[in-house]
C-alpha cells in the first residue's frame, strides 16, 4: 500500500466516523514554545485548552511536523526521522478512551479490501498507563486483546506532553510484534519494562488529554496544574511506521516517499546503499534532510543564523557534507528538491506550484555554502593542527566559533570534523561565546511571550467574559468595562495610582499587536481615574490584554471606562501598514510569486518588509518599486476589506503570507486589483492617504531574505526635504550644479586617495632610509649577526615587516637575524618581527621558533615561517628584557 493511500484511508475512516477533516497547518506557527510544529495536536492546542471553541466537537488531520532535538542521531539508525507526518483523530469533549480505542482498533484491523489497514490481530500488543485501569479492561474485555499482550507502563513511556507547559495525560499505545528477526521474545514481568523497540514497534499512541502540566525539566519531572475544561482525545499514529509496515520493508528510509532520495545520491555518487555502514550514514542523512528541508522551505523558513533558519541551514550544510563525503563535490540540492517534491506533491500540491521558489532556496544555500566550504575546512585543518602539535586533543572554543561566525559552519559540522580527526570541540566555550554575541535586548519580547502554563488567569477571565469584541476597524473611542484586572501578573480587584496593571475590556478599540503591525496606545479615563496605556497583546486567542499605568486615582473591576486611542499615531501606523500591502505588490511584480513576504513591521511613518528571493536585489528594481508605488498612490483608489471563506478568498487572488495561521473564514484587504492580500490589521480608506512613500534602505538579512525600509507620509516628506537641503548645501560648497554633484565628489576622491597613496610611499621610504643604519648596528653573536632593537614608536606592522625584509637584505649571505619592536604608548601595546637569512636558516636559527624565547617578555602572542614571523603584546615595558632573551637564545648557538 502506498503512503498516500494508507493516508488517504486514515482521513476516510474518521471522516465517516462523523469527523471533520482539517488540513495540515503549517510547519510554523505563533507559539512561544516552538520552533516548528512537533506533533499532530499542536494546531489543535487552543481547543485543548479552552481558549478558543473548536470548529466541530471531533476532527482528523494528517499534520506535517519536524522534531531537530536529535539531529545528531539521524542516520546512525533507521530509527530517528526529523519530518514525518502524524496522522490523528481528536475528541474536543466529545467520545473519550472508549470511543479512542474502539476507533482506532477498526481501521487497524478492517481488511485492506474494506478500507482498512488490515493488521493481524494476534501480532498486536497494547500499553497502558500504570494506574489506568479503566483503559486495560476497554482493551481486554471489549476489543479481546489478551492480558499477556496489555503492559502497564510508567511515567516516562505512557504519560504524554509536548514537553513543555500545556495539555497531557496518560496514554496507550499499539504495538506490533515484527518477529524474532528484529529481537528476542518479551515478556511482561509486570515491573514497567518496556519491551524491544525494534521487534516490538509502536506505531499509535492514544493520549487521553485530560490535564495541564507546568513547567519541569525532564519527561516526568513537571507538576500537574489541573484538569482541562473537558476530557478530551489526542491520538497520533506514524504515517512512515505505518508505510513500513505495510510495504513490508525493514525501516523508514525503505519506504516510498524516502527511498527515492537514497536512489537519486546512489545515482550521483555511483556507491550503493547497504554496502557500507559509514555510507549507509550518509545516505540516510541525505534522505531525511532533504524531506525535512524542502517541507520547511516550502512553508517560508529561509536559511540563516537564528532560531528555525538556523535548523534549516545546518539540515541543509549536512546534506551536502554528506554527499560530499560519498564523493560528489558538484551542487545536489536541486536535484534532492526535485525527487522530494514529485514524491510528496500528490498529499501537499503547494509542492508543485511554489516548487520555483523552493528550488530557488535551496540551490541559493548550498551555493553559499560551497563557497565558504573550502576556505573554512582549510581553517579547520589548521586550528586541528594547531591542537594537536600544543598537545591537545581538544578544539578551542574559540576556533569553533570562528568557523561559525566566519565561514557558517554550524557546530555540529564542526563536531563531526573533529571526531573525523580525532578531536572533541570545546562546546562549553562555543557556547559562551555565542549566548555573547546575541546578548541583546529581549526583555521586551521576553515579556511579551508567554508559556501556556502561566495563562490559567487570562483563560479564566475569557471563560467567564468570552473574547474582546475589537471596535478598532471602525472606531478609535468607545465606552468599555473592566472584566479582569492584573497587578504583577496577579488578579486584582483595585490598583491605584502609579501601578503597573493589565487590564481586559469587554470591548476595545485598541489594536493588539499582530501582522507585523505595532499595538495601538492612548488613554482610559474613569470617574477620576487615568490610565495611561502603552501596549496591548492578545496573551491567549480572542482576548485583548491592555498593560496601562494608572497616572492619576483608582481602577478597579467591573469599572466603566471610555477607552481613547492616540488617533495621530494610529493614523501613522495604518499608513504604514497599508504602503507594506503595496511595496508587497510591486516586490512581486518585480520578482515573481517567489518574492515571498518573510515579516514586517509597521510602526508611526516608517515601515519595515522583508521577503524572500533567491536572485540579488538591485538598486535600480528598487527604484522602480518607490517610482511604481507612488504611481499607484496618485490614483485615488479606496481601501476596502471583507470576510470570506479561505477557498473564495484565493480564488480571487488574495494574498496568503507563509506561517499565518488563518481559520475558515478570513479577512482580505482590497486595495484595487493590484494588491489583495489576507490581513488583521488597520488600514487607510483611500491609497491617497499614504501622501509619499520612500524606500531608505535595504540590505540582505540572510540567506535569500532581503530587507527594504521605508518612510510613509510627513515622515517621507521630512526625510525629503533633509535630503534636499543636504544636497544643495553640498553644491554649494562644490559650486557646482547638484546633477554634476556625483562626478564632482568622485574627482575629489580620487584626489584624496591620490594623495594619501603618495604620502604613504613618502612614509615608507623615510622608514626603509634608515635601514641601512640599522643593519650597521648588528652585533656578533658567535657565527650570527643578530640586530635586535627598538626603533621610532608607532610604526605599524606592514612597515615594521618591510623595514625588518630590508635590515636582512643589508646583512647580504651572512648568517644573521634581525628583531624589531615598535611600541605604541597610546594604546599599550607592541608589535614585533623577526626574520632571518637563508644563511642562518641553514644553521638552525627560524624565525618563528625565536619568538618563544622572548614572547613572554611582553605578554605576546606570534609565529610564523622559518624566514619571518611577527605578532604583537600588551607589555611596552618588556622590550628590553626581550631584547636580552633573545641574545641569550642566540649567543647560547
Amino acid at each position: 500500500m502506498q503512503t498516500h493511500d494508507l493516508r488517504q484511508r486514515f482521513l476516510d475512516h474518521f471522516q465517516r466516523n462523523g469527523h471533520r477533516v482539517v488540513p495540515s497547518a503549517s510547519l510554523i506557527l505563533d507559539d512561544p514554545n516552538l520552533l516548528f510544529v512537533n506533533a499532530g495536536m499542536v494546531p489543535f492546542k487552543p481547543f485543548f485548552l479552552g481558549e478558543a471553541p473548536p470548529p466541530s466537537p471531533t476532527a482528523t488531520s494528517v499534520q506535517k511536523c519536524v522534531r531537530t532535538l536529535d539531529i545528531d542521531e539521524v542516520g546512525k539508525t533507521t530509527r530517528h526521522n526529523t519530518f514525518f507526518q502524524m496522522a490523528g483523530n481528536f475528541s474536543f469533549g466529545d467520545y473519550f478512551k472508549d470511543g479512542a480505542i474502539q476507533l482506532a482498533w477498526e481501521l487497524v484491523t478492517k481488511p485492506q479490501s474494506e478500507g482498512g489497514y488490515g493488521l493481524d490481530e494476534s501480532v498486536l500488543w497494547t500499553t497502558v498507563y500504570e494506574d489506568d485501569d479503566e483503559a486495560y479492561d476497554l482493551w481486554h474485555n471489549k476489543i479481546g486483546v489478551p492480558k499477556s499482550r496489555i503492559i502497564r507502563l510508567g511515567k516516562g513511556p505512557n504519560f504524554w506532553s509536548m514537553g513543555v507547559p500545556g495539555p497531557c495525560g496518560p496514554c496507550s499505545e499499539i504495538l506490533i510484534d515484527r518477529g524474532p528477526e528484529y529481537g528476542p521474545e518479551f515478556v511482561d514481568s509486570g515491573d514497567g519494562s518496556e519491551p524491544d523497540g525494534d521487534r516490538y514497534m509502536e506505531f499509535w499512541n492514544l493520549v487521553f488529554m485530560q490535564s495541564l502540566r507546568g513547567e519541569g525539566t525532564g519527561k516526568t519531572d513537571f507538576p500537574i496544574l489541573g484538569d482541562l475544561p473537558a476530557k478530551s482525545i489526542d491520538t497520533g499514529m506514524g504515517i512512515e511506521r505505518v508505510a513500513m509496515l505495510l510495504q513490508g520493508v525493514p525501516n523508514v528510509y525503505e519506504t516510498d516517499l524516502i527511498r527515492p532520495v537514497i536512489a537519486k545520491a546512489e545515482e550521483l555518487s555511483g556507491r550503493r546503499y547497504g554496502a557500507e555502514a559509514i555510507d549507509d550514514v550518509r545516505f540516510r542523512v541525505i534522505a531525511d534532510h532533504a524531506r525535512s528541508g524542502v517541507m520547511l522551505v516550502g512553508d517560508g523558513v529561509t536559511p540563516g543564523n537564528e532560531a528555525r533558519g538556523y535548523v534549516l541551514r545546518r539540515l541543509l550544510r549536512r546534506i551536502v557534507r554528506s554527499i560530499r563525503l560519498l564523493g560528489v563535490q558538484e551542487p545536489v540540492l536541486g536535484e534532492f528538491t526535485k525527487v522530494v517534491a514529485d514524491a510528496m506533491a500528490p498529499s501537499y500540491p503547494e509542492l508543485k506550484t511554489d516548487f520555483d521558489r523552493i528550488d530557488a532556496v535551496m540551490r541559493a544555500e548550498e551555493e553559499a555554502f560551497l563557497a565558504t566550504l573550502s576556505s573554512g575546512s582549510k581553517i579547520f585543518d589548521t586550528a586541528a593542527a594547531q591542537t594537536r602539535a600544543g598537545g591537545s586533543t581538544k578544539l578551542p572554543g574559540d576556533k569553533a566559533f570562528q568557523l561559525h561566525d566566519t565561514y557558517g559552519f554550524p557546530i555540529d559540522l564542526t563536531l563531526e570534523m573533529a571526531a573525523e580527526q580525532g578531536l572533541t570541540v570545546d562546546e562549553d566555550g562555543f557556547r559562551t561565546l555565542m549566548a555573547e554575541q546575541r546578548n541583546r535586548a529581549k526583555a521586551d519580547a521576553a515579556a511579551r511571550k508567554t508559556g501556556h502554563g502561566d495563562l490559567t488567569v487570562y483563560r479564566s477571565v475569557l471563560e467567564q467574559h468570552g473574547p474582546t469584541e475589537f471596535l478598532g476597524y471602525t472606531d478609535l473611542a468607545s465606552q468599555a468595562r473592566v472584566v479582569g484586572l492584573l497587578v504583577g501578573g496577579q488578579p486584582a480587584a483595585k490598583a491605584g495610582q502609579g501601578a503597573e496593571v493589565e487590564l481586559v475590556l469587554d470591548r476595545t478599540p485598541f489594536y493588539a499587536e499582530g501582522g507585523g503591525q505595532i499595538a495601538d496606545t492612548g488613554r482610559l479615563l474613569g470617574a477620576g481615574a487615568e490610565l495611561a496605556v502603552s501596549d496591548v497583546q492578545r496573551s491567549v486567542p480572542g482576548l485583548f490584554v491592555h498593560r496601562a499605568t494608572v497616572v492619576s486615582g483608582e481602577v478597579g473591576l467591573d469599572d466603566l471606562l471610555e477607552a481613547e486611542v492616540d488617533v495621530a499615531r494610529r493614523n501613522a501606523i495604518q499608513r504604514s501598514h497599508s504602503a507594506t500591502h503595496l511595496v508587497h505588490a510591486a516586490v512581486r511584480g518585480a520578482y515573481g510569486k517567489r518574492a515571498a513576504q518573510a515579516g514586517s513591521l509597521n510602526s508611526p511613518g516608517r515601515m519595515r518588509f522583508d521577503f524572500t528571493t533567491p536572485a540579488p536585489v538591485s538598486a535600480s528594481v528598487l527604484g522602480e518599486v518607490e517610482e511604481e508605488v507612488n504611481a499607484y498612490l496618485q490614483e485615488d483608489v479606496e481601501v476596502n476589506s471583507f470576510t470570506t471563506t479561505m477557498d473564495k478568498a484565493l480564488e480571487l487572488g488574495a494574498v496568503a503570507l507563509f506561517g499565518e495561521k488563518y481559520g475558515d473564514s478570513v479577512r482580505v484587504v482590497d486595495m484595487g486589483e493590484y494588491s489583495r492580500e489576507l490581513c488583521g490589521g488597520t488600514h487607510v480608506r483611500n491609497i491617497a492617504q499614504l501622501g509619499v512613500v520612500k524606500l531608505v534602505g535595504d540590505a540582505s538579512i540572510g540567506s535569500g531574505v532581503h530587507r527594504v525600509e521605508a518612510l510613509v507620509g510627513m515622515d517621507a516628506v521630512r526625510y525629503i526635504n533633509k535630503e534636499h537641503l543636504l544636497v544643495t548645501q553640498l553644491a554649494d560648497q562644490f559650486k557646482v550644479p547638484a546633477a554634476e554633484l556625483p562626478e564632482r565628489i568622485s574627482g575629489v576622491v580620487a584626489k584624496l586617495r591620490a594623495a594619501e597613496k603618495t604620502i604613504e610611499q613618502l612614509r615608507v621610504g623615510e622608514v626603509l632610509r634608515s635601514a641601512g643604519d640599522i643593519a650597521g648596528r648588528a652585533i656578533q653573536l658567535g657565527e650570527l649577526s643578530v640586530v635586535a632593537e627598538q626603533i621610532t614608536d608607532g610604526v605599524p606592522a606592514g612597515d615594521l615587516r618591510a623595514l625588518a625584509t630590508e635590515v636582512r637584505n643589508r646583512l647580504g649571505s651572512r648568517p644573521g637575524v634581525v628583531a624589531l619592536f615598535s611600541v605604541d604608548a597610546d594604546a599599550g601595546k607592541v608589535a614585533f618581527v623577526v626574520a632571518t637569512t637563508a644563511a642562518a636558516r641553514d644553521l638552525g636559527h627560524a624565525a618563528g621558533k625565536l619568538v618563544p624565547s622572548f614572547a613572554g617578555d611582553l605578554g605576546a602572542r606570534g609565529g610564523g615561517k622559518p624566514d619571518m614571523a611577527q605578532g604583537g603584546g600588551d607589555n611596552p615595558a618588556g622590550v628590553p628584557a626581550a631584547i636580552a632573551a633573545l641574545h641569550r637564545t642566540l649567543g647560547g648557538s
